[in-house]
Protein backbone atom coordinates (compact mmCIF):
# COMPACT_ATOMS: atom_id res chain seq x y z
CA UNK A 1 0.00 0.00 0.00
CA UNK A 2 1.05 3.64 -0.46
CA UNK A 3 1.96 4.99 2.97
CA UNK A 4 2.17 8.55 1.67
CA UNK A 5 -1.41 8.33 0.36
CA UNK A 6 -2.66 7.02 3.69
CA UNK A 7 -0.97 9.81 5.65
CA UNK A 8 -2.16 12.43 3.17
CA UNK A 9 -5.76 11.26 3.40
CA UNK A 10 -5.56 11.11 7.19
CA UNK A 11 -4.11 14.61 7.57
CA UNK A 12 -6.60 16.06 5.09
CA UNK A 13 -9.52 14.58 7.03
CA UNK A 14 -8.10 15.76 10.35
CA UNK A 15 -7.65 19.25 8.93
CA UNK A 16 -11.41 19.44 8.33
CA UNK A 17 -11.91 19.35 12.10
CA UNK A 18 -9.07 21.74 12.96
CA UNK A 19 -9.79 24.49 15.48
CA UNK A 20 -7.02 27.07 16.07
CA UNK A 21 -8.47 28.15 19.43
CA UNK A 22 -8.66 24.56 20.65
CA UNK A 23 -5.14 23.97 19.30
CA UNK A 24 -3.73 26.79 21.42
CA UNK A 25 -5.49 25.52 24.52
CA UNK A 26 -4.42 21.91 23.99
CA UNK A 27 -0.82 22.92 23.44
CA UNK A 28 -0.82 24.92 26.67
CA UNK A 29 -2.55 22.13 28.62
CA UNK A 30 -0.14 19.41 27.49
CA UNK A 31 2.85 21.79 27.67
CA UNK A 32 4.30 20.62 24.36
CA UNK A 33 6.25 22.52 21.72
CA UNK A 34 4.74 20.27 19.04
CA UNK A 35 2.27 21.73 16.52
CA UNK A 36 -1.45 21.17 17.16
CA UNK A 37 -4.42 21.17 14.79
CA UNK A 38 -6.96 21.44 17.59
CA UNK A 39 -8.94 18.29 16.72
CA UNK A 40 -10.87 16.66 19.55
CA UNK A 41 -10.02 13.11 20.62
CA UNK A 42 -13.44 11.73 19.54
CA UNK A 43 -13.08 13.36 16.10
CA UNK A 44 -9.57 11.98 15.77
CA UNK A 45 -10.78 8.48 16.62
CA UNK A 46 -13.64 8.62 14.13
CA UNK A 47 -11.33 9.92 11.42
CA UNK A 48 -8.74 7.23 12.08
CA UNK A 49 -11.38 4.50 11.94
CA UNK A 50 -12.65 5.74 8.56
CA UNK A 51 -9.21 6.05 6.99
CA UNK A 52 -7.96 2.71 8.33
CA UNK A 53 -11.06 1.00 6.95
CA UNK A 54 -10.81 2.78 3.61
CA UNK A 55 -7.18 1.74 3.16
CA UNK A 56 -7.68 -1.82 4.43
CA UNK A 57 -4.91 -1.83 7.03
CA UNK A 58 -5.18 -5.54 7.73
CA UNK A 59 -1.56 -6.73 7.66
CA UNK A 60 1.17 -6.26 10.23
CA UNK A 61 3.76 -4.65 7.96
CA UNK A 62 1.23 -2.17 6.56
CA UNK A 63 0.14 -1.35 10.10
CA UNK A 64 3.65 -0.60 11.33
CA UNK A 65 4.49 1.38 8.20
CA UNK A 66 1.56 3.78 8.55
CA UNK A 67 2.04 4.04 12.31
CA UNK A 68 5.69 4.97 11.83
CA UNK A 69 4.84 7.54 9.17
CA UNK A 70 2.14 9.17 11.31
CA UNK A 71 4.45 9.25 14.32
CA UNK A 72 7.02 11.25 12.37
CA UNK A 73 4.54 13.97 11.42
CA UNK A 74 4.96 17.33 13.20
CA UNK A 75 1.39 17.49 14.53
CA UNK A 76 0.30 16.08 17.88
CA UNK A 77 -2.90 14.75 16.34
CA UNK A 78 -0.88 12.67 13.88
CA UNK A 79 0.87 11.00 16.80
CA UNK A 80 -2.44 10.46 18.54
CA UNK A 81 -3.71 8.95 15.28
CA UNK A 82 -0.74 6.56 15.29
CA UNK A 83 -1.75 5.37 18.76
CA UNK A 84 -5.39 4.97 17.73
CA UNK A 85 -4.37 2.97 14.65
CA UNK A 86 -2.46 0.59 16.91
CA UNK A 87 -5.45 0.24 19.22
CA UNK A 88 -7.76 -0.49 16.29
CA UNK A 89 -5.48 -3.16 14.83
CA UNK A 90 -3.75 -4.44 17.96
CA UNK A 91 -4.70 -8.03 17.11
CA UNK A 92 -1.95 -7.83 14.44
CA UNK A 93 0.72 -7.11 17.06
CA UNK A 94 3.05 -9.53 18.78
CA UNK A 95 5.95 -9.74 21.19
CA UNK A 96 8.46 -8.49 18.63
CA UNK A 97 6.60 -5.18 18.46
CA UNK A 98 7.39 -4.33 22.08
CA UNK A 99 10.76 -2.94 20.99
CA UNK A 100 9.13 -0.41 18.67
CA UNK A 101 6.47 0.42 21.25
CA UNK A 102 9.14 1.10 23.87
CA UNK A 103 10.79 3.61 21.55
CA UNK A 104 7.46 5.30 20.88
CA UNK A 105 6.80 5.55 24.62
CA UNK A 106 10.30 6.93 25.20
CA UNK A 107 9.68 9.54 22.50
CA UNK A 108 6.04 10.29 23.33
CA UNK A 109 6.65 13.46 25.37
CA UNK A 110 3.29 13.33 27.19
CA UNK A 111 1.04 11.11 29.31
CA UNK A 112 -1.70 11.66 26.72
CA UNK A 113 0.18 9.37 24.33
CA UNK A 114 2.05 7.18 26.79
CA UNK A 115 -1.03 6.07 28.71
CA UNK A 116 -3.12 4.71 25.81
CA UNK A 117 -0.02 3.09 24.34
CA UNK A 118 0.72 1.39 27.66
CA UNK A 119 -2.79 0.37 28.70
CA UNK A 120 -4.48 -0.38 25.37
CA UNK A 121 -1.61 -1.57 23.17
CA UNK A 122 1.25 -2.89 25.30
CA UNK A 123 -1.27 -4.14 27.85
CA UNK A 124 -3.07 -6.13 25.16
CA UNK A 125 0.17 -7.84 24.12
CA UNK A 126 1.11 -8.56 27.73
CA UNK A 127 -2.31 -10.00 28.50
CA UNK A 128 -2.09 -12.34 25.52
CA UNK A 129 1.57 -13.30 26.12
CA UNK A 130 1.97 -12.93 29.91
CA UNK A 131 4.90 -15.29 30.38
CA UNK A 132 6.86 -14.28 27.30
CA UNK A 133 6.32 -10.53 27.83
CA UNK A 134 7.30 -10.64 31.51
CA UNK A 135 11.08 -10.22 31.06
CA UNK A 136 10.52 -7.21 28.79
CA UNK A 137 8.28 -5.52 31.35
CA UNK A 138 10.86 -6.28 34.03
CA UNK A 139 13.45 -4.40 31.97
CA UNK A 140 11.07 -1.50 31.42
CA UNK A 141 10.37 -1.23 35.15
CA UNK A 142 14.00 -0.40 35.90
CA UNK A 143 14.77 1.62 32.78
CA UNK A 144 16.86 4.55 34.02
CA UNK A 145 16.72 6.57 30.80
CA UNK A 146 12.97 7.24 30.71
CA UNK A 147 10.40 7.54 33.47
CA UNK A 148 7.75 7.16 30.75
CA UNK A 149 8.98 3.61 30.10
CA UNK A 150 8.91 2.86 33.83
CA UNK A 151 5.37 4.26 34.04
CA UNK A 152 4.34 2.12 31.06
CA UNK A 153 5.62 -1.05 32.74
CA UNK A 154 2.99 -0.56 35.44
CA UNK A 155 0.16 0.75 33.27
CA UNK A 156 0.51 -2.26 30.96
CA UNK A 157 -0.88 -4.28 33.89
CA UNK A 158 -3.81 -1.96 34.64
CA UNK A 159 -6.76 -3.28 32.62
CA UNK A 160 -6.77 -6.86 34.00
CA UNK A 161 -6.20 -5.57 37.54
CA UNK A 162 -9.13 -3.23 37.06
CA UNK A 163 -11.32 -6.22 36.18
CA UNK A 164 -10.27 -8.13 39.28
CA UNK A 165 -7.71 -10.30 37.50
CA UNK A 166 -4.17 -9.59 36.35
CA UNK A 167 -0.65 -9.97 37.64
CA UNK A 168 -0.89 -8.38 41.08
CA UNK A 169 2.49 -9.72 42.33
CA UNK A 170 4.29 -8.22 39.34
CA UNK A 171 2.66 -4.84 39.86
CA UNK A 172 3.58 -4.96 43.55
CA UNK A 173 7.22 -5.62 42.69
CA UNK A 174 7.30 -2.69 40.31
CA UNK A 175 5.49 -0.34 42.67
CA UNK A 176 7.76 -1.30 45.56
CA UNK A 177 10.84 -0.51 43.48
CA UNK A 178 9.47 2.91 42.49
CA UNK A 179 7.89 4.11 45.74
CA UNK A 180 10.96 6.22 46.49
CA UNK A 181 10.82 8.10 43.18
CA UNK A 182 10.18 11.84 43.10
CA UNK A 183 8.76 11.89 39.57
CA UNK A 184 5.08 12.90 39.69
CA UNK A 185 4.02 10.63 36.83
CA UNK A 186 5.47 7.59 38.60
CA UNK A 187 3.83 8.49 41.90
CA UNK A 188 0.51 9.11 40.17
CA UNK A 189 0.61 5.81 38.25
CA UNK A 190 1.21 3.76 41.39
CA UNK A 191 -1.71 5.42 43.16
CA UNK A 192 -3.95 5.18 40.10
CA UNK A 193 -3.47 1.43 39.72
CA UNK A 194 -3.94 0.83 43.45
CA UNK A 195 -7.11 2.94 43.41
CA UNK A 196 -8.67 1.12 40.46
CA UNK A 197 -7.69 -2.32 41.77
CA UNK A 198 -9.22 -1.51 45.16
CA UNK A 199 -12.68 -1.10 43.63
CA UNK A 200 -12.96 -4.88 43.25
CA UNK A 201 -10.35 -6.14 45.71
CA UNK A 202 -10.11 -3.62 48.57
CA UNK A 203 -8.66 -6.07 51.09
CA UNK A 204 -5.87 -7.08 48.73
CA UNK A 205 -4.90 -3.47 48.16
CA UNK A 206 -5.24 -2.50 51.81
CA UNK A 207 -2.93 -5.31 52.89
CA UNK A 208 -0.25 -3.90 50.57
CA UNK A 209 -0.88 -0.21 51.19
CA UNK A 210 -1.17 0.01 54.97
CA UNK A 211 2.40 -1.12 55.83
CA UNK A 212 3.76 1.33 53.25
CA UNK A 213 1.76 4.46 54.01
CA UNK A 214 4.77 6.27 55.47
CA UNK A 215 6.79 5.50 52.34
CA UNK A 216 4.21 6.91 49.92
CA UNK A 217 4.07 10.39 48.51
CA UNK A 218 0.92 12.40 49.14
CA UNK A 219 -0.48 11.84 45.64
CA UNK A 220 0.15 8.08 45.81
CA UNK A 221 -1.47 7.81 49.23
CA UNK A 222 -4.53 9.88 48.27
CA UNK A 223 -5.17 7.84 45.14
CA UNK A 224 -4.45 4.47 46.76
CA UNK A 225 -6.80 5.01 49.71
CA UNK A 226 -9.65 6.77 47.90
CA UNK A 227 -11.96 3.75 47.99
CA UNK A 228 -10.59 2.06 51.09
CA UNK A 229 -12.40 2.20 54.41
Amino acid sequence: MAVETFVGDLMNELAVHADPVRAEGAQAYLKLDREFLGVTVPSTRRTVARVVEAHSIDHHDDLMAVVGACWEQPFYEARLAAVEILVLRRELLGLDDLTVLAEMIRDAETWALVDPLATNVVGWIVEHHPVEAGPTLDQWSCDQTSFWVRRASMLALLEPLRRGDGDWPRFCRYAESMLHEKEFFIRKAIGWILRDTSKRRPDLVADWVVPRLDLMSGITRREATKYLA
